[in-house]
């Protein structure tokens, strides 16, 4: 079958060829090209806006919804039966009594199609109508999302949805710049910026020139790369280099830009989000494969007993059994068709042809005749069992949000009894199990806890911000103490604490009301500590290049900055240097605590406290910072400016020279305390996430977060624990390889993976996306060798790691290398150890690492992905749905989650302010994730449970009724001659004994709602498919078989050499007698298995009485007997049977003969089930005491667990230093908007109105492990990849800057006046080189 990773990978690199080319303006141009579509017919290689998902239109619904129908086995074989049905010589029923519930079925089943594909439609209208401002000439027309063409220039406007996937030509802010949120597509509400090329941003000044713009773009094939983009811009002879931070994608919300304008360069389909939401799975329940593997002749293997493979028997080929049967009858007519002849010599003038020739179609009546073994009305009934379930999870209000007014919502009807087998929950990070909100919870200040104080203990219940215009008034926290100290202005330690809160930060103001200023930050973290800074007091006002005005405590002070660096993913710190009023030299850090206490100067009492306080902050999972300065002399800071203006203007290891000056600067700090910040957890996540776990359901995390926020909502939501070993990259690789080894390259059976060593101790595992492709798409690479490349090949950036920490790193990788390749030779040698099998032998290289990795991963207790894109998220579901054969779950909120949404075999989309992408394509939607506990626990375990009690009633009443018809055979000379009345036979699974087993399907309970939610381990029950089963079925096998023999031989006994009034020995009265006490016997089995009664099911049992009665008078009516003898020949056959009290005691003899013995079994089965408690193995709770595996593999960290998480992205700080993003372009803001109105929102047409409803974007945008430099900030902070640049290129001296010193200006930027102006023109060093790695820029 080969890696399904490596597949994925190959249609990436045939996209990237730079073939992709465009012509801004001219569509005549750009429809020109052409590509192969079928044989010799060519199509537009361009596609249009157009957005269809719909599957069917008006044509084709009928013809493609049939043959979608007829492309089960189940109504093929359906079909087959009535065309025999119309065939004389063979039929034995009524050609109606299967042809009507047929039409019935398909009926039902297209209209729910339809109804789902009427929604598909109204959602594509709503997005292909909305309305976009198109190039037309020389002005900005409204136009629709649909009508747009690759090479069309639009105009968009704050709060717009980008349509399309644009080249930023132009924009309203600073350098072009264009900030947009990306909450519908990942989760995040903090902003991002892209930056139009230098060219455009110059000379597209206005509307005329925008018109005359004649740019031709060549780029590189269509792709699902969201972070990833090369292409260039030729306009006027020169080619301009372009990527990713110069494209705005479809599905982004432009934000704090009033006007941008841009390039369409992928429409559609051929857009980044479209090409990265997956393919449609076509997603059948279990109970719909089963249906039609039992009509068919089709073998599947048997999954392994670990997993939850089909809760219903592959072996029962229903199909298969008939023919034998049949075929069986009919070599028993073969045998006695001349012994009948001679006995019966009265009806020997009937067979006219050959002894082969009567077996023959002998053969194919008594087919006919047990056709209805495989009932039609099975079918119907479950899909209004799906409905009925789906709407009771619709009804729940358990389950309705109130704040958001969003109910749950089955948008599936077929997928109700998987909800009770899931075994794997994959969940999205952001959005889903958090709410995105920071909220500022604790600080510690000089080795003082400053925490919310108690709403009892408050003294007064005001806002106590009132005296701070300032304050926001939404601010939670509340510190009395703390509040007194600041007003104080005593304490030195509390006021530099908020003053350096106030001054180091890259957060940028918008200067909209001077008492309420709006912050923009890099990242939430940021805003939440400069936003508590504000209300107490140290407010952050303003910003220049090189200055910050804060106001502490009513008093303005500005601070001239003298240099600022940024974080990034190595530093783990921030500092800005800066001089005060005074005069004064003082260096501001804050970052992780890791990094912060090794470069104290001094380690006291305070410190001390201040570590305390940091693990407790820890234990109460905070994402904590360290915040110290240290005043820097004058001599100090010149010395320092003189060596940094070295290391800047070096042209090798720039940046290793660059971070051992940092390194000087910041040694010897002074430790002000730490900020604890609240990641805030959706409301229930914890409860929902060990109610789960205690159902044995295992929940990974699959985000695009770093390591440190995603490790760090681990331990929040309790999903990881501080006893548990967790295994990352390096360890997981040793494992892998020391398995390898022990097998010579082979891997198969149960090994080392599934030792008692990981299963006795709780293990997680944490990896991230970029260690997932090195695992699974190196095909020229075995496991020896990625383990020795990544001792070996050291990063760029990490070239500045100390050598005494390599080494150290080095030994231990060696110590755990050796513990798991002696524990793999100790379980060989015990008989523990992997086992080689010829399966295993026969797959390839990428086949076998994929199974390690997921045997490895099944094993752990909890598992986080970080940094993962979201093909990689549907290919984790994908490798545990291949070689686990568990029923997997996937929820989300964002459309980064839409694939593994749609890969998943049960997706749940979390309905939210972040967007409805996630739930236009799923099955189910929820407002908030706790809800996925009831949906799981109490309506998923229903419907597993409802679905296997009809199934295995309805096997039973099935063969109860039908068998008869074979017993019957043996004494009817295997004429094939029906039993029943036909009018019996056709109704009996439509009327007769549907209410009871209906109410089964739809209302039976084994236990409350309630009583689910207190015992989740309940839910194993369907994991390991233990209510329906192999042995189950057997089971309902000879159940019904037995309650046949019983109808049918006692009543032949009792019968037997009888005449008279009261005899029933003749043909309809015997059958009448049987029919009655096949018909009681089922309803006794159906009042004994109802366990949950109530009116309705009452209602059930007499109505079916009822319809009985009143259809049975009908058919044996006189007057109908007029009408068609041959179609109701039983007149009055009921009646006579029933008016003699005898015949009612042998009914009455067969009913307790079925019953009595079958309630004594289950009463003394349950009398001598022992009453322990279930076990639960597969679910070990979290009191087991972790088993220490070996000394040597516990990790060198200090004592506490560092709670560390915060943004690792250069935020603001380039931009800042170079002033590039504090000054407005004048040419731009004025001359392009120039009769630029936009019309409200009734001034648009209706047809390109949005629905209020409707309001969200289809965006399938989603987040990857590796970024563009340009982003502003993501909520966890740090995916900081950076951008490539071309040395000397006008983009990267726009966006890089260069020091002050090399520049010689002020803050290192020149202003160009005239046309353009807002540029920054930067001198570039002679032969200097694009590097990025962790630049400072001095101003001043």
């Amino acid at each position: 079958m080969g890696s399904l990773a490596y597949r994925e990978d190959l249609g990436e690199e045939k996209n990237s060829a730079f073939t992709w080319e465009l012509e801004a303006n001219s569509r005549d141009y750009n429809s020109q090209f052409k590509e192969k579509s079928f044989l010799c017919w060519q199509r537009r290689k361009h596609k249009s806006n157009v957005i269809h998902t719909a599957k069917y239109n008006v044509f084709s619904f009928l013809p493609l919804n049939l043959y979608e129908q007829f492309h089960r086995v189940s109504n093929l074989y359906f079909l087959f039966i009535i065309i025999l049905q119309g065939l004389p010589e063979i039929s034995t029923l009524p050609w109606f009594t299967l042809f009507v519930p047929l039409i019935c079925l398909l009926v039902i089943r297209a209209t729910r199609d339809l109804v789902d594909d009427i929604g598909r439609h109204r959602s594509d209208r709503i997005i292909n109508n909305r309305p976009c401002q198109t190039l037309v000439g020389k002005s900005f027309l409204w136009r629709k999302w649909e009508d747009l063409y690759v090479g069309d220039v639009v105009c968009l406007h704050k709060d717009n949805i980008v349509p399309a996937d644009l080249l930023l030509l132009a924009s309203t802010e600073p350098s072009s710049l264009c900030y947009v949120e990306t909450a519908d597509i990942d989760g995040e509400t903090n902003l991002k910026f892209r930056q139009a090329p230098p060219v455009t941003h110059h000379e597209l000044t206005s509307i005329r020139k925008m018109a005359s713009f004649q740019g031709k773009v060549v780029c590189e094939e269509p792709n699902s790369r969201l972070h990833h983009f090369v292409g260039c811009l030729e306009w006027n002879g020169r080619k301009h280099p372009l990527d990713i931070g110069n494209v705005l994608l479809r599905g982004c919300k432009v934000r704090n830009t009033d006007t941008c304008y841009g390039l369409v360069i992928y429409a559609g389909f051929d857009t980044k989000i479209m090409r990265n939401c997956g393919k449609i799975h076509l997603k059948r329940s279990r109970i719909d494969r089963l249906l039609n593997r039992l009509v068919a002749l089709v073998r599947r293997p048997r999954p392994p007993p670990s997993s939850s493979g089909p809760p219903f028997p592959s072996c029962a080929k229903i199909f298969l059994s008939l023919v034998l049967i049949s075929v069986a009858l009919s070599l028993g007519f073969w045998s006695k068709v001349k012994e009948f002849k001679a006995k019966h010599h009265y009806v020997s003038p009937r067979h006219v042809q050959s002894v082969a020739a009567e077996t023959f179609l002998t053969f194919w009546g008594f087919f006919i005749l047990l056709s209805v073994m495989v009932p039609m009305a099975m079918f119907i009934m479950v899909e209004f069992i799906y409905l009925g379930n789906s709407m009771f999870i619709n009804w729940d209000v358990h389950m309705y949000y109130a704040p958001q007014d969003v109910p749950a919502k089955a948008r599936s009807t077929s997928l109700n009894d998987q909800l009770g087998q899931v075994g794997y929950v994959f969940s999205d990070k952001t959005g889903t199990l958090t709410q995105n909100v920071m909220t500022f919870k604790k600080c510690c200040i000089a080795g003082i806890v400053y925490g919310p104080d108690d709403e009892e203990e408050a003294p007064c219940k005001g806002n106590p911000y009132l005296w701070n215009k300032f304050a926001d008034g939404k601010f939670p926290y509340r510190n009395a103490e703390l509040l007194r100290a600041v007003q104080g202005r005593t304490d030195e330690a509390v006021r530099e604490f908020w003053r350096l809160l106030a001054i180091c930060h890259t957060v940028m103001v918008q200067e909209k009301d001077p008492d309420q200023p709006v912050y923009q930050a890099a990242s939430p973290d940021e805003e939440a500590l400069v936003t508590a800074a504000r209300n107490f007091g140290y407010v952050f006002v303003a910003r220049t290049q090189d200055s910050i005005t804060v106001m502490e405590l009513g008093d303005k002070r500005v601070y001239q900055v003298l240099a600022m660096m940024d974080f990034n993913n190595m530093r783990k710190r921030m500092s800005v240097l800066v001089r005060n009023p005074e005069g004064a030299i003082y260096l501001y850090t804050k970052g992780a605590d890791v990094v912060i206490f090794e470069r104290l100067s001094k380690k006291g009492m305070t410190e001390w406290t201040t570590e305390e306080a940091l693990a407790s902050f820890a234990e109460e999972t905070l994402r904590t910072l360290c915040l110290a300065y240290k005043r820097v002399d004058e001599d100090t800071y010149e010395e320092w400016r003189q060596r940094h203006r070295e290391a800047s203007l070096r042209l090798q290891n720039r940046a290793h020279a660059l971070h051992q000056v940092y390194e000087e600067m910041e040694r010897g700090l002074q430790l002000l305390g730490a900020t604890a910040i609240e990641d805030r957890l959706q409301d229930g996540v914890c409860d929902t996430i060990q109610c789960l776990k205690q159902g044995n359901i295992k929940v990974w995390v699959l985000t695009g977060d770093k390591q440190e926020t995603a490790v760090n909502i681990g331990f929040a939501c309790q999903l990881l624990s501080e006893n548990m070993l967790i295994l990352e990259e390096k360890e997981i690789t040793r494992i892998l390889e020391a398995y390898w080894g022990s097998n010579d390259g082979l891997l198969a059976g149960q090994g080392l993976l599934q030792s008692r060593f990981l299963q006795q101790t709780k293990v997680a595992m944490v990896i991230n996306g970029e260690f997932l492709d090195q695992l699974l798409l190196s095909r020229r690479k075995e496991p020896r060798a990625l383990v020795r490349d990544e001792d070996v090949d050291v990063d760029v950036e990490e070239a500045w790691q100390e050598r005494g920490e390599r080494t150290t790193d080095f030994l231990r990788a060696q110590r755990v290398s050796l513990m798991w390749r002696t524990l793999g030779i100790q379980l060989r040698g015990t008989g523990l150890g992997p086992r080689v099998k010829d399966s295993g032998a026969r797959d390839g290289p990428e086949v076998r690492r994929e199974r390690a990795f997921v045997e490895l991963a099944a094993r752990c207790q909890a598992v986080i992905c970080c940094r993962v894109t979201p093909k990689q998220k549907a290919l984790i579901v994908a490798l545990v749905k291949k070689y686990q054969r568990a029923v997997t779950l996937a929820i989300g909120d964002g459309a980064n989650d839409v694939n593994m949404i749609k890969t998943a075999d049960v997706g749940v989309g979390l309905a939210g302010p972040e967007g409805m992408q996630a739930v236009q394509n799923s099955d189910y939607a929820l407002a908030q994730f706790c809800f996925l506990k009831r949906l799981l626990l109490v309506h998923g375990r229903w419907s597993y449970v409802r679905v296997c009690k009809f199934l295995r009633y309805f096997v039973y009443k099935t063969l109860a009724s039908m068998m008869a018809q074979v017993w019957f055979a043996f004494y009817s000379g295997f004429t094939a001659q029906p039993l029943y009345e036909g009018w019996f036979l056709a109704l009996f699974n439509l009327l007769f004994s549907t209410l009871p087993v209906l109410y089964i399907g739809l209302f039976e309970q084994d236990v409350s709602a309630e009583r689910s939610l207190e015992l989740p381990q309940l839910y194993i029950a369907g994991q390991k498919d233990e209510l329906f089963n192999y042995w189950v079925f057997l089971q309902a096998l000879a159940h019904g078989t037995a309650t046949s023999l019983v109808n049918f031989f006692v009543t032949l006994w009792v019968s037997h050499d009888s005449a008279g009034p009261t005899s029933f020995s003749d043909y309809q009265s015997f059958s009448v007698v049987v029919a009655l006490s096949s018909l009681l016997s089922i309803t006794m089995e159906a009042i004994l298995i109802i366990k949950y009664w109530t009116v309705l099911s009452v209602l059930a049992i007499f109505l079916s009485f009822c319809f009985y009665v009143v259809v049975t008078w009908g058919c044996q009516s006189f007057w109908l007997f007029q009408i068609s003898p041959e179609n109701f020949p039983f007149l009055y056959a009921d009646r006579n049977v029933l008016s003699h009290p005898s015949i009612l005691l042998v009914i009455l003899l067969n009913v307790s003969l079925n019953t009595l013995p079958t309630l004594a079994l289950r009463v003394i089965y349950q009398a001598l089930e022992k009453p322990c408690p279930k076990e639960v193995e597969e679910a070990p709770s979290e009191d087991i005491t972790a088993v220490e595996p070996a000394p040597y593999l516990r990790r060198e960290s200090r004592r506490r667990r560092s709670s560390y998480a915060f943004s690792h992205r250069e935020g603001y700080a380039e931009l800042i230093t170079q002033g590039t993003i504090l000054r407005r372009a004048p040419g731009v803001d004025n001359d392009m908007l120039m009769g630029q109105i936009i019309p409200c929102h009734e001034e648009l047409s209706p047809s390109i109105q949005e629905s209020p409803r409707c309001s969200r974007k289809m965006s399938l945008l989603g987040k990857t492990g590796h970024q563009h430099r340009g982003e502003v900030s993501s909520r966890d902070g740090g995916r900081a990849a950076r951008r490539p640049q071309i040395p000397g290129s006008p983009r990267e001296l726009a966006v890089r800057g260069v020091p002050g010193d090399v520049a010689g200006g002020a803050g290192g930027v020149t202003v160009v006046e005239g046309e353009g102006a807002g540029a920054v023109g930067v001198p570039p060093p002679p032969q200097q080189p694009a590097d990025e790695g962790g630049k400072v820029s001095p101003v001043g």
